[in-house]
């Protein structure tokens, strides 16, 4: 990994993008990750590279659901793998949480390789491998665990495709994504949509599950029920109009 100095105005930013070159190399993240990369890039550099009040409160509700679900599976593909290992297994066993492997650019030994990877950062029993289970889609991420995601009721799906976020919302799980971009079609029909870059998205809900691990189920139905995820999405969109509109002002000063 190239060392960049932890001074650098950019730094967070590039740390990422060398974390997901590695993954590359390594075997885990796709060529085709690393433009999906580049584009969440452009949708941070909208909302400020920071996490805003409505990502916060989408982040709270997303661990409130993983607490009270019956069976929550964290899916993982390539990105997510090699951006946040540590704290997908972090949140996995706090939240009892299984860890699943699903995968767009799918073949044995990418699945092989992440699994090896999330194992060595303490992950157990990570599902994904067998894939003894299909979803209505005519690609490879239609291949989940019949005891993981097909049987879910809460699926928390990071870096997600469109169709596999619809087709999950159409089997009456509640879908939790993490997406940069509101406007897609996975922040659209997701019950929770978090638009936060995945790094801190983690990190934040990760502070929320330490801070309600000892939450009653009635607690957690009560912020459940008060969230509203349409609302969410417009917020964030007033929260992107506004910067620009800041912005525009700034540069438009003579």
């Amino acid at each position: 990994m190239t060392q960049i100095p932890q001074d650098h105005p950019r730094y967070k930013s590039l740390i990422t993008r060398e974390n997901t070159v590695e993954g590359v190399e390594k075997g885990i993240t796709s060529i085709q990750g690393l433009i999906a990369q580049g584009r969440g890039e452009a949708f941070d550099y909208l909302i400020g590279e920071c996490s805003t009040d409505s990502a916060k409160q989408a982040e709270r509700v997303a661990v409130s659901y993983l607490f009270i679900a019956e069976n929550p599976v964290i899916s993982v593909n390539g990105n997510t793998a090699a951006l946040v290992p540590d704290e997908l297994v972090v949140l996995s066993d706090i939240t009892g949480s299984s860890l699943e492997v699903n995968l767009f650019h799918r073949s044995k030994k990418r699945i092989d390789r992440i699994v090896e990877h999330l194992e060595s950062h303490g992950a157990r029993n990570v599902l994904g491998v067998k894939g003894d289970s299909t979803l209505d889609l005519s690609h490879d991420r239609r291949l989940v665990d019949h005891d993981g995601i097909y049987g879910a009721d809460v699926v928390l799906v990071p870096l997600e495709d469109g169709d596999r976020c619809e087709t999950l919302s159409k089997m009456n799980k509640v879908v939790i994504a993490i997406d940069l971009n509101p406007l897609s079609r996975t922040s659209r029909c997701a019950n929770v949509t978090i638009i936060d870059n995945i790094t801190r998205a983690f990190e934040n809900m990760l502070q929320h599950a330490d801070e309600m691990k000892s939450f009653t189920d009635d607690q957690f139905k009560d912020i459940i029920d008060n969230y509203d995820n349409n609302q969410v999405i417009s917020s964030a969109l007033h929260e992107i109009e506004n910067r620009l509109k800041t912005l525009s002002k700034e540069f438009g000063k003579t």
